[in-house]
């Protein structure tokens, strides 16, 4: 049986884009979000914790509303050659807004965590902020952050429904690993769809047993 590997390449690349790109932004508002007001920080997550909470079929088709052909920012972006409908980077637009919430989440704690203290003993010895943060507050949230960035991708890696609502299922286009189990179960081919499943569940488990090594080195990090 010949094996089109195009879904696992369209999902890896997908995952590490979006990863890198919640990576980014979910560090950015979690540290200015860990700062703010209780009544702000409180709206703030609602907003940004939104797609975690809604159905991702509903995420998919509020982005149709926001860059569908016939939208306002969908006939501008198109003007630019620019189209995340039925492209393979609209699936890292999706993924992205999925995944979010859980980098943002997970970095968030990590940087409330943080003994300030650090910070305020740099500051005494004339450092910048910008060097506490690379150098004091970021390697001592590593664990937390990386944790994040790891559920990050797996959540990327495995999203369907607001994937399947923005680019479809188009083979060696758009297909990916979830939706290549679905085309391959409604068209019966259940010996195609449970290949696809076990390789899913092989780097789903990959990913946990990662996630649980990070956990586990920083737990030993607090208690020391």
């Amino acid at each position: 049986m010949s094996i089109d590997w195009y879904p696992l390449f369209n999902s890896l690349r997908i995952a590490a884009i979006s990863c890198v790109l919640v990576f980014f932004t979910g560090i950015f508002f979690a540290y200015w979000a860990a700062k703010l007001p209780r009544l702000v920080k409180g709206v703030l997550d609602v907003v940004l914790t939104l797609p975690m909470v809604l159905p991702p079929t509903v995420c998919g088709y509020f982005l149709l509303l926001i860059f569908g052909m016939k939208r306002p920012i969908g006939i501008f972006l198109l003007r630019f050659g620019v189209k995340f409908v039925m492209t393979w980077y609209g699936g890292v637009l999706a993924a992205a807004v999925v995944a979010f919430p859980l980098m943002y989440r997970t970095a968030r704690g990590a940087f409330e965590s943080f003994d300030e203290t650090l910070a305020y003993s740099g500051r005494t010895l004339g450092l910048s902020n910008t060097y506490i943060f690379w150098r004091i507050r970021m390697p001592a949230c590593r664990q937390g952050i990386l944790a994040g960035a790891v559920l990050a991708f797996a959540r990327a890696l495995g999203e369907y429904g607001a994937t399947s609502m923005l680019i479809g299922y188009t083979p060696g286009k758009t297909a990916t690993i979830s939706t290549t189990v679905y085309q391959l179960w409604r068209t019966n081919d259940e010996r195609g769809a449970m290949f696809w499943v076990l390789v899913n569940l092989a780097i789903s488990t990959v990913v946990l047993l990662a996630v649980n090594m990070l956990e586990s080195r920083q737990k030993k990090a607090v208690k020391r």
